[in-house]
């Protein structure tokens, strides 16, 4: 289990639910999870618990120890599937607040040995979750981007009759969390995607036969393109069992075998065991040849083998060159890509893998090679991106954070902690270019900013210290931030020309490549993507009539001409790749606006291809994106 998830559930309260709880009118069926899995990286025995769930909204938004006795009319338990957004498709102000609500699960455990430990994984909540099992409190959790787990307590647990499993959902955000709820100055709600409420990813009810395999961290490391690679084991394990245990860890790196190593682990105990390996000639992963080596374990008790862990990992360097240019084996990346949100109509956030392979699909049709989220993005999409030679700038939601909020120690930890929990979840993805610590700051960073941003850059590199850490800055306007002197990469969110800017700092595009050399002054040894550009697009109509696509065909453009004309640049990202839904009256200046939609994608919200396409497609796939020679 990741170390912040682990910190999430730690003092477990077992607090049982009121005594006079009622019983649902309707049983979810007590039915048995499928051994199945979404994505094939991880530890075996995992079920997938998609069946049927339950669900009642709590109109009153009442505390834990009144939650089940005042539930107000129209509250009643109704069937739904699991993952969900309870408010997709509702563009109220109500719905985007926040709201409370409950799930619960009739399940029956898989059959298997008595003497199994049994841990509940989810995968993505929104945003507090306080979980029961049987009407007992068995943890909770608070984040809406971080996976977590919940041992279930064996003293709790039926084995021959159905357990149920209920979650009380809250997805009110203060101005602390990640992404923060605020209002501008004139009372408006802020905010950059919408607020979807519930379940938002699958769930997974995991079994482990004594010894757990809790993480795992396979590291190549690759001074040269054409140097040995030197791959780096950490594996962690603990005894869930009741009996002391001899465990002897082996594992692959392609066709070689090795010991990782052995250890002897009381109840309860924990160990991490570590291993070098050196590979002579290593098969490098690229997106032109994506090579994966299978670095599997197995976790093993004499002859009897108790768990077994997937892993596949590619050996690559992804380094900052002396001139200030991203590299991927000693070639200069010149990269084009886009951000993209995990949004569909009637579905919000609770998409599915069909769903993630169409984004994925059009950003390829696109010529594309780096996708960019506002936050880690789901399992099979990285698993997708190795496997495809695709890129990721892989970021946490610290997303617009006031310095104020910073200025408060606790805020800066638990921001710091969502950082180390993206990369200790996703840190064996090739795919990860960089691993971003937040995206439009105030541009001004005063010590507490400095502050997060020097702790967030070496917690990330102190878990992976191969990968750059950068952070999408607010704009190329602002001075040099010495707060920035941490980081190896920095990202330039860039609309001149169509938003106005503080004082009309950016409404002139002609003023952009100007802005772009002087942020280039202030970071001349660091690499510089462009990581967000684009213009609201709705309508047909002629190039200087703002909302049209022949205005948004003919500024983006005018934006990749300018970067062509800076070799110093790695790439740029668009943003965004599809329509989502942002916030009530979002209009993103746009003249025909039709809020709550974001109408800058290349990409309909309703999934077609917009005539801004064709262009952008033309552009990105005229680009030597690998082994540039600007």
């Amino acid at each position: 289990m990741p170390k912040l998830a682990r910190l999430c559930v730690a003092l477990l309260a077992v607090a049982a639910l009121p005594a006079a709880a009622p019983q649902a009118a309707e049983s979810s069926g007590g039915a048995v999870p499928r051994a199945k899995t979404l994505y094939s990286d991880g530890p075996s025995g995992r079920y997938l618990v998609d069946g049927s769930w339950l669900r009642r909204l709590d109109p009153n938004n009442v505390g834990l120890a009144q939650g089940w006795q005042k539930q107000g009319g129209g509250a009643e338990w109704t069937p739904t599937k699991v993952p969900n957004a309870w408010n997709a498709g509702d563009d109220s102000l109500t719905s985007y607040l926040g709201s409370v609500g409950w799930y619960r699960n009739d399940l029956r455990l898989p059959a298997g040995a008595p003497d199994r430990s049994w841990v509940i994984r989810f995968e993505q909540v929104n945003y507090s979750a306080t979980v029961w099992l049987n009407g007992v409190q068995i943890g909770s959790h608070s984040g809406a981007h971080e996976p977590f787990e919940l041992r279930l307590p064996k003293a709790i647990v039926k084995t021959g009759a159905a357990n149920s499993l209920v979650l009380r959902i809250d997805s009110r955000r203060t101005v602390n969390d990640l992404p923060p709820s605020r209002n501008n100055e004139f009372g408006e709600p802020q905010g950059g995607w919408w607020n979807y409420a519930g379940i938002l990813r699958e769930v997974y009810l995991r079994a482990v036969d004594q010894i757990d395999i809790t993480s795992v961290n396979v590291r190549p490391d690759l001074p040269c393109p054409s140097c040995a690679a030197v791959v780096n084991w950490q594996v962690k394990l603990s005894n869930l069992g009741t009996r002391t245990q001899s465990v002897t860890v082996a594992g692959r790196f392609g066709p070689q075998r090795l010991t990782i190593g052995k250890a002897r682990l009381r109840p309860g105990a924990s160990t991490t065991l570590t291993k070098k390996l050196t590979v002579a000639k290593p098969k490098l992963w690229s997106p032109a040849r994506p090579y994966l080596y299978d670095a599997s374990l197995v976790a093993a008790v004499g002859a009897r083998t108790l768990q077994r862990y997937t892993r596949h990992v590619g050996v690559r360097s992804i380094e900052v060159d002396s001139f200030g240019r991203l590299t991927l084996n000693g070639q200069r990346l010149d990269l084009r890509g886009v951000g993209m949100h995990e949004d569909a109509p009637g579905r919000g956030f609770a998409i599915d893998n069909a769903f993630r392979d169409k984004q994925i699909g059009y950003a390829r049709d696109l010529g594309g090679l780096m996708l960019r989220s506002h936050y880690p993005l789901h399992p099979y999409t990285l698993q997708r991106a190795d496997q495809l030679g695709m890129l990721v700038w892989s970021e946490v939601p610290v997303y617009q954070i006031p310095n104020p909020q910073l200025a408060v120690a606790a805020n800066r930890a638990r921001y710091v902690a969502a950082v180390a929990s993206m990369v200790e979840v996703n840190r064996d993805h090739a795919s990860i270019a960089v691993w971003s610590i937040g995206n439009e700051m105030a541009t001004s960073a005063d010590a507490s900013q400095a502050s997060y941003i020097a702790a967030a850059t070496a917690k990330a590199k102190a878990l992976d210290p191969g990968r750059p850490v950068g952070i999408a800055a607010g704009g190329p306007t602002s001075a040099c931030q010495s707060a920035y002197d941490p980081l190896d990469l920095i990202g330039l969110n860039d609309y001149f020309g169509w938003y106005v800017g503080e004082s009309g700092s950016i409404a002139d595009r002609d003023l952009l490549s100007d802005a772009l050399d002087a942020a280039r002054k202030c970071y001349p040894t660091k690499a510089m993507m462009i990581t967000e550009y684009g213009a609201e697009a709705s309508t047909a109509g002629q190039p200087e009539d703002r909302g049209t696509w022949a205005f948004a065909n003919e500024l983006i453009k005018f934006h990749l001409d300018v970067y062509a004309t800076k070799p110093w640049l790695s790439g740029s990202l668009y943003w965004a790749l599809q329509e989502f839904w942002v916030r009530p009256g979002w209009d993103g200046g746009n003249p025909f606006p039709a809020p709550p939609l974001h109408q800058k994608g290349l990409v309909s919200f309703a999934g077609a291809k917009k005539p801004i396409f064709a262009p952008v497609q033309k552009a990105f796939k005229a680009v030597k994106q690998v082994g540039s020679t600007r």
